[in-house]
């Protein structure tokens, strides 16, 4: 398998993750976001959105966005560790809080959307964070810290004592939320599954700073 990735990106983060929950080796090829090369003709030849992460199976499957991604690689990969619970309605509550993330808190500070509040708007970076960054951060950390310390499914991880999707998505979000500058005392139990987790190598493996592509 082949994973067009960027270290920085909580998306690929987060299907690097799951990669090594299970197990699976992959050619990783970066594809550097600020230099654009997200929009070279050969990259939008595979993903016609321009985004990363995409990854591209042996059989030549090319599958994009990192929530299918990872259900692709839990329904394709059945052997390999689980990264949903075995039940409905813990699958189901384990996609809401992926979902939450991935979907609500993360699009809304993606390096795209930053920067065309600073086109548009003509910000500089250190007033975009505080009116614009941390303001997302806080209402969707705020929500997310309701379903995790309000479920009772909630266990070592975000649902039961086993990392899931919720857990892949869960760190990047942290992690970038602490590279800028954000308060997360308020979010107890996020940040208690967060330390959960970086305690596993699954995890620390996929950390943006351990990364071939990795910059100073």
């Amino acid at each position: 398998m082949k994973l067009y990735d960027y270290y920085r990106s909580s998306a690929a983060f987060r299907v690097r993750i799951a990669l090594n929950i299970k197990g699976l080796e992959v050619e990783q090829e970066s594809i550097h976001l600020r230099h654009k090369a997200q929009r070279s003709d050969a990259y939008l030849a595979v993903n016609p959105q321009g985004l990363v992460p995409t990854l591209v199976d042996d059989d030549g499957t090319v599958v994009t966005q990192s929530m299918a991604i990872i259900e692709y690689l839990e329904e394709t990969r059945p052997d390999t560790p689980s990264l949903m619970p075995g039940d409905a309605v813990g699958r189901g509550r384990v996609r809401a809080i992926a979902a939450a993330i991935a979907c609500d808190i993360h699009p809304l500070n993606n390096l795209r959307v930053l920067r065309h509040i600073d086109q548009v708007f003509d910000t500089n970076e250190a007033t975009r964070n505080e009116l614009w960054y941390k303001h997302w951060i806080a209402e969707g950390m705020g929500g997310l810290e309701g379903m995790l310390a309000g479920g009772l499914e909630t266990g070592e991880f975000c649902h039961g004592d086993t990392p899931t999707m919720a857990d892949c998505c869960l760190i990047p979000q942290i992690y970038n939320a602490d590279r800028f500058g954000c308060d997360l005392s308020g979010y107890p139990t996020a940040m208690r599954i967060n330390a959960t987790c970086l305690e596993l190598d699954a995890f620390q493996r996929a950390l943006p700073e351990v990364q071939p592509d990795a910059e100073a």
